[in-house]
Formats: C-alpha cells, sequence, structure tokens
C-alpha cells in the first residue's frame, strides 16, 4: 500500500453509490463508490480456482460521469479498477475505525456474465447526434491499403 498506481481484479459486492457534493459556482464534484471483493485466484490443479486470500475494498472514483456510471454497474459484475490503496480512518460514536479504501484512477467493466451491450449514439462537435464519419486512409495511387499477398512485392 503506498502511493504509486496499481491495478486490480475483482467483482462488485454490493449496489453502486452515487453522490454529489458542491463545488462553489463550479459543477459539482461526482462520486462512485463501489464495494469491491478483489480475489486472488489461483489454478487448483482441476481446471478450476481456488481463491487464495482475496479482500474487501471501497473503491472510491471521482469523476464528472460517475452518476451515469452509477447506473451501468451492477453486484456482482467483474470489474479491473487501477489506483492508489490506502487507510481510509474515520472516527463516530461507536468508536476509532480504519478499512482499505481504493482511489480509482481507473475503472473498467470485464466482459464475464455480461450478455448485452448497447452503445448510445455518438455527439459530433456541433452536440448534434449521428454517425461520425471514419477516417479515411491516404492511399498512393500505385498502392493498396493491403497489399496482395500472393503478388510480389
Amino acid at each position: 500500500m503506498g502511493t504509486s498506481v496499481q491495478s486490480w481484479e475483482g467483482n462488485i459486492g454490493s449496489a453502486p453509490e452515487f453522490k454529489e457534493f458542491p463545488n462553489g459556482n463550479k459543477e459539482p464534484r461526482r462520486l462512485l463508490r463501489l464495494n469491491v471483493y478483489f480475489d486472488n485466484s489461483v489454478p487448483d490443479g482441476n481446471g478450476g480456482y481456488e481463491d487464495k486470500g482475496g479482500f474487501w475494498a471501497n473503491v472510491e472514483w471521482w469523476h464528472k460521469d460517475a452518476e451515469s456510471y452509477s447506473r451501468l454497474f451492477q453486484k456482482g459484475m467483474r470489474v479491473t479498477v487501477s489506483g492508489r490503496a490506502v487507510m481510509d480512518r474515520w472516527e463516530n460514536n461507536e468508536g476509532e475505525f480504519e478499512a482499505l479504501k481504493i482511489q480509482a484512477s481507473r475503472v473498467g467493466m470485464l466482459p464475464h456474465r455480461i450478455t448485452a451491450v448497447t452503445l448510445s449514439a455518438s455527439q459530433g462537435a456541433n452536440g448534434q447526434q449521428g454517425n461520425r464519419p471514419q477516417p479515411q486512409l491516404p492511399l498512393n495511387a500505385d498502392q493498396d491499403a493491403y497489399p496482395d499477398p500472393d503478388e510480389p512485392l
């Protein structure tokens, strides 16, 4: 647990939590909080895997799109998280507490158990929805983008 960025894989253990905080006259700060079990799966020799000491950690991801991400991520979903592991310490009327927390710089969904994906329409520079033109590779008059493998160079 240091200050360097690391990556972990695990499963979300509960429904994602979204919070928004005032930020003066600026856009509010948005937080996505996930509770993730980061496993340490090792092959068991019988074609399966055995967990050898994983850990639970709260993941906090400050992101402008945290609200929409809170609707995408779901309990049980497999994720990869990059960020810093820190000890979170707090005190309340029941005493002092500490727990491992991941300050995420990135959170990605992994395809395990996902059965469908729907993409929203892209938006152009002027904010209108539509299909963006695909970039075209410049070609020389004498050369194809993908030469015929049977033709000598």
